[in-house]
């Protein structure tokens, strides 16, 4: 019976978001295949990982093309992304715990790409003089990633409705990065 690569990616991220120091017995168990058939397609926690980031790079990047970045008001694609990205919120906050990732000169440029169209995002509203100029491109960027990690613990905790999502954290990164008129 061959394994199914994705829906063993899959299982690992929804367990690890919930419990980020489970064990490769743990993970097995939670896609439902042997430890050693595990160990065959990940040699380790690491190529684990390695291989989650990649999902997580992918999932990102098809938010990016699905919220259309560059289409109407910056304001309405930060909100058309966070609303994208939301499904793989919690596999992201994994991810932005994981400090080898983004350590060295490993960092796959994945993340890069991901960072360069984001803050080109809020660059452009700021451009169009939605958005704040006091704030760089690359602290809203890194803002919402840490909304989206917090968004998605407290919804993975339960103190944070999953329909809220969306609307809390637009609504607070938006409210710090709007131009306020001058009085």
């Amino acid at each position: 019976m061959a394994v199914d690569r994705d829906h063993v990616l899959r299982s690992a991220a929804a367990l690890l978001t919930r419990k980020s120091t489970a064990t490769m017995d743990e993970v097995a168990k939670a896609a439902g295949i042997s430890r050693a058939t595990l160990h065959r397609h990940f040699a380790g926690r690491d190529a684990l990982v390695r291989a989650l980031e990649a999902l997580g790079i992918a999932e990102c990047e098809a938010a990016l093309d699905r919220a259309r970045p560059d289409d109407g008001p910056a304001s309405e694609a930060v909100h058309r992304l966070v609303r994208e990205i939301e499904p793989a919120a919690a596999l992201l906050a994994f991810l932005y715990s994981e400090n080898q990732l983004f350590e060295g000169e490993e960092q796959n440029q994945g993340w890069v790409r991901i960072d360069d169209r984001i803050a080109h995002l809020f660059t452009r509203g700021q451009r169009s003089g939605e958005f704040r100029i006091d704030l760089t491109p690359a602290w809203l960027t890194e803002a919402l990633y840490g909304l989206l990690a917090s968004g998605a613990w407290a919804v993975t905790e339960g103190r944070v409705a999953r329909n809220d999502f969306t609307r809390m954290i637009v609504e607070l990164l938006l409210g710090g990065a709007l131009r306020r008129e001058e009085s």
